[in-house]
């Protein structure tokens, strides 16, 4: 039981919990996405970044990157920059390639690219390598208080 799913089900959140043996070191949404057989562009990403204004959560797809001024627009902050991994570790709670955009040590603000509208559920990080959840977008942004933006590319 990861912190991630502690929280869905106290929330009494509708998810679904996909295993898989994950030995990749590096690409864990492309890795993911082929493990449980589901297109790339439904697996999303955790991307922690910051700048002056603190830190600001990105979800992504695997198949595409964060653009960060559209991002930092989303978020109303005047400029980001990608997090190193091990800070992001210590902000989070979470290791590089598990890393839940719920029930992380702080909350932070999160945005959420508008792709994930056009999937029924779009799975992210269940807090550990080789876990993921499958929610929808309108679960994410309300539990996470979390915004829909055009943030990918």
């Amino acid at each position: 039981m990861t912190p991630a799913i502690l929280f869905l089900e106290k929330q009494n959140a509708s998810f679904t919990l996909h295993q898989y043996e994950c030995t990749a070191q590096d690409d864990f949404g492309a890795h993911a996405a082929e493990q449980l057989q589901v297109p790339l562009e439904q697996v999303f990403k955790t991307l922690l970044t910051e700048g002056e204004q603190g830190a600001v959560v990105a979800l992504v797809p695997s198949s595409g990157k964060v653009n960060l001024k559209r991002l930092a627009k989303a978020a109303g902050v005047k400029k980001l920059d990608m997090m190193p991994p091990a800070k992001a570790e210590r902000l989070t709670g979470y290791k590089v390639g598990g890393i839940s955009p719920f029930a992380q040590k702080k909350c932070l603000t999160t945005v959420v690219d508008n792709s994930a509208r056009l999937h029924d559920r779009i799975l992210v990080s269940g807090g550990k390598r080789g876990l993921s959840l499958g929610v929808t977008a309108e679960l994410l942004a309300s539990l996470l208080g979390a915004v829909i933006a055009d943030i990918a590319e």
